[in-house]
C-alpha cells in the first residue's frame, strides 16, 4: 500500500491514535502535515515529527484549533501551500471531559461538539476544494465503538462520536462524484502510551485484560494507523461511506 507522493493532514496528531497514523503514513511514502494545537500538545507534536523523520518522510508542523473555523482554512491552505495540495485528511482530534449527564452543561457540552463534530464537518470543507482539484482525495473520520454503545461515563462523547458516523454517511454520498471517499474508523480501548509498553508485559500485569480484550491486549495507536493507511490506499478505492470498528473484538464481549 504505497502512498508515495501524496499528502495527507491528520488532526491531533501529537499523541496516541493521531501519532500513530501519522507516523504509519509516512512510512508508506506519504507526506505528513501534524496538526496539534498549540499549548496542549507541542511537545508531543515534535515527537510526530521526529518520527515521521525517522522513517524517512518529511513532516509539516501545523498548529490550529480544530473547533475555529478560521484556524483550519488557514491550516488547510498552510499545508497545500507546502506541499502542492492535499489528498489525506485523518479527522482524529477530539475532546473527552468524561462528565455525566448531569454534570455537563451548555459550555462543555458545546466544547466536545465543536471539536468532535462540528470541527471534523469544517475540517472536511476546508480540504475538500484541493481534493476536487484532483478528483482524488481520502476522508478518514476517527469515530468510536461509543458511537455503536454508551459509554457510561461521558454521554456528550457518544452523542459526537454517533454524528460522526452519519455525517461520514452523508459526505460519502456528496463528495463520491469527485473520487472522493469518506470513511470512519470505530476503535475501541487504545493504549496511548509511546513507547509502547511490550503485549506480554502487559498482559501479565493485567491478567483481567482477557476477560474484556479476546486479543488479550488493548489497541496500540499503530494498529489504527495501518488501517488508516488503508483506507487512504489506492486499494480501498471502492469503500465508502463505511464505519470500521477495530477492537479486538471487545464488542463481542
Amino acid at each position: 500500500m504505497s502512498l508515495a507522493g501524496k499528502v495527507a493532514l491528520v488532526t491531533g496528531a501529537g499523541t496516541g491514535i493521531g501519532k500513530g497514523a501519522a507516523v504509519e503514513l509516512a512510512r508508506r511514502g506519504a507526506k505528513v502535515a501534524v496538526n496539534y494545537r498549540s499549548g496542549d500538545s507541542d511537545e508531543g507534536a515534535l515527537d510526530t515529527a521526529a518520527r515521521i523523520g525517522e522513517a524517512g518522510g518529511e513532516a509539516l508542523l501545523v498548529p490550529a484549533d480544530v473547533s475555529d473555523k478560521r484556524e483550519i482554512d488557514r491550516m488547510a491552505s498552510k499545508v497545500a501551500e507546502r506541499f502542492g495540495g492535499i489528498d489525506i485528511l485523518v479527522n482524529n482530534a477530539a475532546v473527552q471531559l468524561n462528565y455525566t449527564l448531569f454534570q455537563h452543561d451548555g459550555d462543555t457540552f458545546d466544547r466536545e461538539m465543536n471539536v468532535n463534530l462540528k470541527g471534523y464537518w469544517q475540517c472536511i470543507q476546508a480540504v475538500v476544494p484541493y481534493m476536487k482539484s484532483r478528483c482524488f482525495g481520502r476522508i478518514v473520520c476517527m469515530g468510536s465503538v461509543h458511537g455503536k454503545r454508551p459509554t457510561d461515563f461521558d454521554p456528550v462523547y457518544s452523542m459526537s462520536k454517533g454524528g460522526v458516523k452519519m455525517l461520514v454517511r452523508e459526505s460519502a454520498i456528496e463528495l463520491g462524484r469527485w473520487g472522493i471517499t469518506v470513511n470512519a474508523i470505530e476503535p475501541g480501548a487504545v493504549t496511548a502510551r509511546w513507547p509502547l509498553v511490550p503485549e506480554d508485559e502487559e498482559l501479565a500485569n493485567n491478567p483481567a485484560l482477557i476477560a474484556k480484550f479476546p486479543l488479550g491486549r488493548t489497541g496500540r495507536p499503530y494498529d489504527i494507523g495501518h488501517l488508516v493507511c488503508y483506507i487512504a490506499s489506492e486499494e480501498a478505492a471502492f469503500l465508502n461511506g463505511a464505519s470500521i470498528r477495530i477492537d479486538g473484538g471487545s464488542m463481542l464481549l
